[in-house]
């Protein structure tokens, strides 16, 4: 993926919430600059924990196990109840990068819920700003109103981030570490935001499903969560292991301002 750097026009044009996310996750995959954006894969990060180190995350040992990572942003949404209905049925556990502006502050008990019910809750800013785009201070502001608000409805605070559009630099990792957030980039998009066709995105996911991957839809989508039981039924005929992005590093751990994929 190539580097994402701070060099970014503002438009100033203010788009509805869906839009602008559709339209932030259309660019990220067409970004192109002439340094690189260093990632670092969940393999290695198990690896440097060594042989012997236990994984801690329940019966799941990734080092063993061919795990996948089912992710989902920008919610909650009128959607995510009938997901999270979806996911304890089938005994699945989704890592939430969550919005704060209309989403963490409208459904502040799917929040609770996510939590409750074993999820991992992590941050996808407070109003989906672009981050590069943004000085310092508002970096900040942008990273830590979501935070304090998980915080408070599930009494932890997040570890992990994703930043809007995938786009990051140096200053945001420098942020990021000062606040000790992790970044999380993915290597599976159904392109949701560009299609309702479930049956679609379901082929687009199983299609580029690989070892460690890390899978990224948006159930703010109408097509989206109609889509993730057939997700699920065929990754797990495939052998996959379902896992948080926590789980997925174990028995490593994320560190603060570095970015995974």
């Amino acid at each position: 993926m190539p580097s994402l750097t701070r060099k970014m026009t503002k438009t100033g044009i203010r788009l509805p919430a869906a839009a602008t996310i559709a339209a932030a996750a259309s660019l990220t995959l067409a970004l192109s600059g002439c340094t690189k954006l260093e990632t670092t894969a969940p393999s290695s990060v198990r690896t440097a924990a060594g042989t012997q180190a236990r994984a801690g995350f329940g019966t799941v040992d990734c080092r063993k196990a061919k795990c996948i990572a089912l992710t989902f942003d920008a919610g909650p949404s009128e959607h995510s109840a009938r997901l999270l209905d979806i996911l304890k049925e089938k005994q699945v556990p989704a890592t939430f990068f969550l919005l704060g502006k209309r989403h963490i502050d409208t459904y502040p008990e799917l929040v609770k819920r996510m939590a409750d019910e074993g999820h991992e809750v992590a941050s996808h800013t407070w109003t989906h700003k672009i981050l590069t785009d943004a000085e310092p201070d508002e970096i900040r502001a942008e990273l830590e109103r979501p935070n304090k608000e998980i915080e408070r409805l599930t009494g932890q605070r997040p570890t992990l981030m994703r930043p809007p559009q995938g786009r990051t630099d140096d200053t945001v990792h420098d942020i990021c570490r000062e606040l000790g957030l992790s970044e999380v980039l993915w290597s599976v998009t159904a392109k949701d935001y560009k299609t309702n066709d479930s049956d679609l995105i379901t082929k687009r996911v199983l299609d580029q499903s690989s070892r460690d991957g890390i899978i990224l839809l948006h159930d703010i989508y109408d097509g989206t969560v109609p889509a993730v039981p057939g997700i699920i039924d065929g990754l797990k005929s495939r052998g996959y292991v379902f896992v948080t992005v926590p789980q997925l590093l174990a028995p490593g751990k994320a560190e603060p301002g570095k970015v995974y994929r």
